[in-house]
């Protein structure tokens, strides 16, 4: 499809400025996890506890203030002892006390491929124990 004047939208600041206050939904479904993490941002580094993981975020636990809308750059210590899960780019969304909520925004295609197999198998297991409750309810 060719591109006309009647396809191309412009930004403004005010736009961006609603976009940021409009509350936020996850699209994908979060799974209990407790994975060590060490996060950094401009200009300090922290670590902490994933308490939860998505395809598109997580929930991170720690004792170090994070600012909303802070940017970071996150390093998941994985069980697989083959190697962590690099987010070069994540965006704090909220911060409740010690836990804060964080976007990703961009990750190298090998982790990439390793999250998305890791919730595949997440959803794999979340399935099978509520068919396997399902069938002892009958």
């Amino acid at each position: 499809m060719p591109l006309t004047a009647a396809t191309i939208h412009f930004v403004s600041a005010e736009d961006v400025q609603v976009a940021e206050k409009t509350s936020y939904s996850r699209s994908y479904h979060r799974f209990r996890v407790t994975y060590p993490v060490i996060f950094g941002g401009a200009p300090f580094v922290g670590e902490g506890m994933v308490s939860n993981l998505s395809l598109t975020g997580c929930s991170v636990a720690c004792e170090r203030t994070v600012l909303t809308g802070s940017y970071i750059k996150l390093n998941v210590l994985l069980p697989d002892p083959t190697s962590s899960l690099l987010i070069e780019l994540g965006k704090v969304r909220w911060v409740r006390e010690n836990t804060f909520g964080v976007e990703f925004i961009r990750l190298p295609m090998i982790a990439r491929q390793r999250l998305d197999r890791m919730v595949w198998e997440q959803l794999m297991s979340l399935l099978e124990v509520r068919s396997s409750t399902a069938s002892l309810n009958k």
